[in-house]
């Protein structure tokens, strides 16, 4: 291995929380009173170490991760909580992709845009108090750093670069990550784009390259270009993730055997 990807939010990072509080604010802009927006002021409201336990305890939010695997965007937050609200049975990627293509593609794309304009302002607001909605990883930093320099490290996210150079800071594991490593957002739609921009800036064969992901459909997309793929069973997935991953050749990883598992 000479290059490691890793995903951010559910690998580096535990951000379902800030994404759930940003996703309700983004809804009650685009959608008003789509959902019972007194949540917002309640967890305004509470001190910065017990927002995270709050917004952890709603009851859309097990619903919410539940279906944060079956997405890639921003947009895909803004289609789950419309399911939740609905009553809407998600199981399975095929239930998601026709519930979202359902959906008027004018909300996927005002959702999409506002989305980032509301996490902006909640930063803004309180850089400390936003940071405390997430925890990073710290076993897999550790890693990290036991093995640092022996293979590059990137990172290929969704989110956008200025919050995950933000939370890098915050967290003070910007040790770990070297300038201009993040791929975000701006990588296009698909990781399939992120690994291929990486393969080239980098100057390394897919199959010299590791990548870690959260997600499934993720990693399918990777795999095909014949970079070896492993599932992080520590982020925002479960059973149904892993059975896929397993049935499709693709490798799982737990934080207890994470430095085995890639490293060897």
């Amino acid at each position: 291995m000479k290059l490691l990807a890793l995903d951010f939010d559910g690998v580096i990072l535990d951000g379902a929380p800030e994404c759930f509080w940003v996703s309700i604010r983004t809804l009650e802009r685009v959608r008003p009173g789509t959902l019972d927006a007194t949540r917002l002021a309640g967890w305004e409201a509470l001190p910065g170490e017990r927002v995270r336990a709050a917004i952890c305890s709603d009851p859309l939010f097990p619903g919410f991760l539940d279906i944060m695997p079956l997405g890639n965007r921003a947009e895909d937050f803004g289609v789950a909580l419309l399911a939740l609200e609905a009553g809407h049975t998600i199981r399975t990627q095929r239930d998601y992709d026709l519930w979202f293509e359902a959906q008027d593609p004018s909300f996927a794309e005002d959702f999409q845009r506002h989305f980032y304009h509301e996490r902006a302002d909640l930063r803004s607001a309180s850089e400390s108090r936003w940071g405390e909605l997430m925890s990073p990883c710290r076993e897999l930093i550790e890693v990290l750093r036991r093995r640092k320099g022996e293979c590059q490290v990137v990172i290929a996210t969704a989110k956008d670069g200025v919050s995950v150079s933000k939370l890098i800071a915050h967290f003070g594991i910007d040790d770990v990550f070297a300038p201009g490593c993040i791929y975000d957002k701006q990588a296009g739609r698909s990781k399939r784009n992120h690994i291929t921009s990486i393969q080239a800036d980098y100057g390394v064969d897919f199959s010299d390259i590791t990548f870690i992901d959260d997600k499934f459909s993720h990693l399918a997309v990777v795999a095909a270009l014949g970079v070896r793929c492993l599932l992080a069973c520590w982020g925002f997935n479960g059973p149904r993730e892993k059975e896929q991953a397993l049935a499709n050749a693709i490798g799982t990883c737990e934080l207890a055997d994470l430095e085995a598992s890639v490293f060897g």
